[in-house]
């Protein structure tokens, strides 16, 4: 199909649906150095700047998608809601829509609008499709079942077409092989700036990379390997964390500052998701109404639900569509990581040693022998001067 992407990030939607034959033209973001890298990675397709000025979709728009703005939606957020400035945004989707009607549609979020506010996110956009024609299906769906980081997003998919977009997004599951937790021998990462209330722990896995802070800082996740050594990965991991070739971002860095490149890849969809969205869209499967369950309303949203025109149904169906085979942790990785500093492991221990949470039996001890060690190397260092 002939897609245009608004939100489009650094292309990860797009990227991935062109991986399974679509093709974009046009896509549309308002942030300086993700322009820059979709300029750069998209050559020849039309950019445009401000999706609050943009007058209408191409004429061969056959499939619109928008990864829209999460961070009102999100828990790292401010949750201020759909109505939120930033999330708000969604209202222009509608908007174009009403202009220039388009078959299908896919929307990426967090699986946090699900709950937040008690689900009024989802009533706002449910009704707005639902007023247009449309039928929808939409499922949370885990990066982890491609990649090793541990990732859930929404996927909504909408139509008015006569193909059922359950059988696009309802379809293909698999149960994901029980993750060992063995300090000694597994590569583990954890969220250094928790500790207190969470941690993110993920098991031969990161925890979701995030968009970092708001005066770009990047905030990218640490990773206790088995030998005891406490790292943060390379940019450029991160981005093959996210199904992105090494250095997808750099482009980025001809408008901004290189700490850019940890937002436009927090903030990203996973690649490989959208390619295995993008061949259902190609080829549907079969959805079997077993799945169906009643649907309950009136707060959260089911993780996975489905309007066939008439009803709206919960449906039962995990997040895992798929589970790809990968290498161990310490494998994947193929750039040296940083060491978490001095100071970012004192306060996380300190933050732990408060905390009611409850930890794997030694990570405490690990994260102490981390401390040393830096400790030691820093003395070693002034020692040298």
């Amino acid at each position: 199909m002939k897609t245009a992407g608004l939100f489009a990030g650094i292309g990860g939607l797009e990227r991935g649906l062109a991986a399974a034959g679509h093709e974009s033209v046009l896509l549309c973001d308002i942030w300086a150095p993700a322009k820059a890298v979709l300029a750069d990675r998209f050559p020849g397709t039309r950019l445009a700047d401000d999706v609050t000025t943009l007058e209408a979709l191409p004429s061969e728009t056959e499939l619109l998608v928008a990864g829209f703005p999460c961070q009102d939606l999100s828990q790292a957020g401010m949750t201020a809601g759909i109505g939120g400035r930033r999330s708000g945004l969604v209202d222009h989707i509608f908007r174009l829509l009403d202009r220039r009607p388009v078959p299908w549609v896919v929307l990426e979020n967090v699986s946090f609008m699900l709950s937040l506010d008690r689900g009024r996110a989802m009533d706002f956009l449910t009704g707005e499709f639902e007023a247009r024609g449309y039928r929808w299906a939409y499922r949370v769906v885990n990066s982890l079942a491609f990649l090793p980081q541990r990732r859930e997003r929404v996927l909504f998919v909408a139509t008015t077409s006569d193909v059922d977009p359950a059988s696009v997004v309802l379809v293909d599951e698999v149960d994901p092989p029980k993750s060992e937790t063995r300090l000694d021998r597994h590569a583990h990462g954890f969220y250094w700036t928790e500790g207190v209330r969470g941690l993110g722990w993920a098991p031969e896995a990161i925890p979701t990379l995030k968009n970092g802070s708001t005066i770009g800082i990047p905030s990218p996740p640490a990773i206790l390997l088995p030998d005891g050594t406490v790292v943060t990965p390379d940019i450029r991991d991160a981005e093959r964390l996210q199904g992105f070739p090494v250095d997808w971002t750099l482009p980025a860095t001809t408008v901004a500052r290189a700490s850019s490149r940890w937002s436009l890849v927090g903030n990203a969809v996973t690649a490989p998701v959208a390619e295995w969205l993008g061949g259902r869209l190609a080829a549907p499967g079969a959805f079997n109404v077993a799945r169906d369950r009643v649907f309950a309303g009136g707060g959260r949203w089911p993780r996975a639900a489905r309007f066939d025109g008439t009803r709206r149904l919960a449906v039962e169906i995990g997040a895992f569509p798929v589970w790809r085979a990968r290498p161990a942790l310490t494998e994947f990785l193929q750039y040296p990581g940083k060491p978490l500093s001095v100071r970012a492991t004192r306060g996380f221990l300190a933050r732990t040693e408060r905390s009611s949470l409850r930890f794997v039996d030694g990570f405490q001890d690990r994260l102490r022998a981390h401390l040393r060690n830096m400790d030691a190397g820093a003395g070693s260092a002034i020692a040298a001067e």
